[in-house]
């Protein structure tokens, strides 16, 4: 097993991949803001404790694609799953969405990205300073 498989730095990969993930949908939100009748969405909050069962439970299988290729798939959705949004405050067109509300929302989802990479930068240096590579 090499040093990057082990389950802390896939639990914070994963971490980071919702975030980018979550990035994305937020992004919609506010692009669509004035548009009437749109519904917000959000991804459902992210659980260490669910991804750590899916990811160490699901079996691992080859495929062939090609005669010459050969391919990998893992059992579990690589997504996350989404939800719709829970909107007080509704505009005459219909539309549910606050734009504080949404920058709020990725301001909040930038600061828990950025402390899981620089989580994940210190365990590195942690484990090479531990092998006795410095720098």
């Amino acid at each position: 097993m090499g040093l990057m498989d082990m389950p802390v730095f896939a639990a914070l990969t994963d971490k980071m991949r919702w975030h980018q993930a979550r990035q994305g949908v937020l992004a919609e939100n506010v692009a669509n803001a004035d548009n009437p009748g749109f519904k917000g969405r959000d991804l459902k909050q992210y659980s260490f404790e669910d991804r750590f069962t899916v990811v160490t439970s699901q079996p691992v299988s080859t495929r062939v694609t090609q005669p010459k290729h050969y391919s990998t798939s893992i059992g579990g959705n690589t997504s996350f799953a989404d939800q719709r949004m829970v909107n007080f405050e509704v505009t005459p067109k219909g539309n549910g969405i606050t734009l504080e509300d949404e920058m709020m929302k990725v301001t909040t989802n930038m600061m828990d990205y950025q402390a899981a990479t620089s989580l994940y930068q210190k365990s590195v240096k942690i484990l090479r300073t531990a092998l006795g590579k410095t720098a």
